[in-house]
């Protein structure tokens, strides 16, 4: 199957959540076993020879995938929650959004500095999500942090808020307005 086999069966959601933007709706792809077994597949032969720890999944699209790829990888599977969902001893990072402010939290005891760590998510749009999950990540002080997703929306550049030191890959690079009729 190709990338843009993929894009086709991605459902694109106008107005969604505001009016203007296009949303990318990859749970179309979660409910294909073909186009769900693509993604993990090509992303494990992205990450199967980076020594890859732990999985830190973002909320929650990221659960899905990055679950599935951390056991292809054997690695453990990290929760990245919204505030309240977290049960034990948290640390949290507050960043802006394009309409307010947001806070991320993961347990204090999630990673140590032999860890080699994958965050992921579905889709990096503006990026304040994902950079934010670098930023508390990196309170950890692993031995290295890689930064991946699905779908990068290159319209935005969202990867340049990134550090240069940062590997942030994505398995589809699309702009927003493809696959929109």
């Amino acid at each position: 199957m190709s990338r843009q086999t993929l894009i086709k069966h991605l459902r694109n959601v106008p107005d969604y959540p505001m009016k203007g933007v296009q949303f990318k709706d990859v749970t179309s792809w979660f409910m294909n076993p073909a186009d769900l077994n693509e993604i993990v597949d090509g992303l494990y032969e992205m990450y199967k020879d980076k020594g890859i720890t732990k999985v830190c999944g973002v909320e929650s699209r990221g659960f899905i995938v990055g679950a599935a790829l951390a056991d292809r990888l054997k690695a453990g599977f990290i929760p990245i929650r919204k505030p309240g969902k977290l049960p034990y001893e948290k640390v949290s990072v507050e960043y802006k959004k394009e309409y307010g402010t947001d806070r991320i939290e993961m347990h204090k005891d999630s990673l140590n500095k032999k860890d080699v760590v994958l965050i992921h998510d579905d889709l990096l749009a503006t990026g304040g999500t994902l950079l934010a999950s670098y930023e508390m990540v990196k309170k950890f002080n692993p031995a290295k942090i890689y930064v991946n997703c699905i779908i990068e929306l290159t319209n935005f550049h969202s990867i340049d808020k990134f550090p240069a030191d940062c590997q942030v890959d994505s398995f589809i690079k699309m702009d927003e307005f493809d696959g929109v009729e």
